[in-house]
């Protein structure tokens, strides 16, 4: 059984990262779409519009950072404070929605903090990079 585990590690660790991202990036690009709205959203909580341009790249270059396993584990602990973060601030609320949304933040934090701890993976940027440095294969497969 960890045979068939270690031939699909590669390709689970891909999958789990654009599953994580994929928030991410379609949040940062429905921001976009919807700048005045999600400015004025901010503002209505105490966070300063001019954020907006900051959390835009986070989410969406964040993302997609994620995604190609460049810069992973720095990429993935700004976006588990990220994460944590925006809990606190748009999902304190007493209602089960809200709690629901502050619970899958969290969640999302803990798939980030694997991330920190793990790497990439050998399907990603980091690896290639590693690799090209002359890097060991035990290195390159969680850069």
């Amino acid at each position: 059984m960890n045979t068939l585990f270690n031939t699909l590690k590669p390709w689970t660790d891909l999958a789990g990262r654009i599953l994580i991202a994929a928030i991410f990036i379609t949040a940062g690009w429905s921001k976009i779409g919807g700048y005045a709205g999600t400015q004025g959203y901010m503002e209505s909580v105490g966070v300063p519009g001019a954020l907006l341009p900051l959390v835009i790249l986070l989410e969406l270059g964040g993302g997609l950072a994620i995604v190609a396993g460049l810069l992973t584990r720095v990429t993935a602990l700004a976006l588990a404070g990220f994460s944590i973060i925006s809990a606190v601030l748009f999902h304190g609320g007493a209602d089960q929605m809200q709690q629901i949304m502050f619970m899958k933040n969290f969640a999302m934090a803990g798939g980030f903090l694997f991330l920190v701890a793990n790497g990439a993976g050998r399907i990603s940027v980091d690896a290639w990079l590693a690799a090209r440095r002359g890097a060991p294969a035990t290195t390159a497969a969680i850069a």
